[in-house]
């Protein structure tokens, strides 16, 4: 027993050394990983028949802010590795499919997430419209949007009387 405690303690002084070195790319994941979990919560709790709703006509119906979550994850992730990414959400319909494009977009942004370091995230890339940004700039563009998505979805939910996966009772 004693062995398996030292390895415990030796593991999780691991983990914090690492955490010390990447303090400013630690702190993004796990902002993005909150807003990711109620991202891929939200999609799976609305039902089916419900994808097609939208609050009032000026706005996207619920399958099209899961799809451009999707699509706007993959290709700002891709800018951040060098790469053009799209998982294509904007042609699916079904609740299946965009659930499923929806997690493909974040599995991608989990590697470019996992692999950031702070001596990384200065580095410079294309930030798509406007000037070259920082690696870091463009991770934090895709938690700030994906929580004011997030925001926006919460409301749909609301109105279908569904309750946020953020604002369910923590167990």
């Amino acid at each position: 027993m004693k062995i398996q405690s030292m390895l415990m303690i030796a593991a999780l002084a691991g983990a914090c050394a690492l955490n010390a070195q990447n303090p400013l790319s630690t702190e993004v994941k796990a902002s993005y990983t909150g807003v990711k979990n109620n991202l891929i919560k939200a999609a799976e709790k609305m039902p089916e028949e419900d994808y097609s709703f939208k609050p009032t006509p000026e706005v996207q119906t619920w399958a099209q802010r899961v799809a451009h979550i999707a699509d706007a994850n993959a290709g700002s992730c891709g800018r951040i590795k060098g790469e053009t990414k799209s998982v294509g959400a904007a042609s699916k319909t079904s609740k299946a499919d965009l659930v499923a494009a929806l997690q493909e977009s974040f599995a991608y942004c989990d590697g470019v997430f996992d692999s950031m370091t702070d001596a990384d995230a200065v580095t410079t890339v294309s930030g798509g419209r406007g000037p070259a940004r920082s690696k870091l700039a463009l991770e934090w563009g895709v938690v700030t949007h994906s929580n004011e998505l997030y925001g926006v979805m919460g409301v749909y939910l609301r109105l279908k009387g569904i309750v946020p996966p953020s604002s369910e009772p923590r167990r």
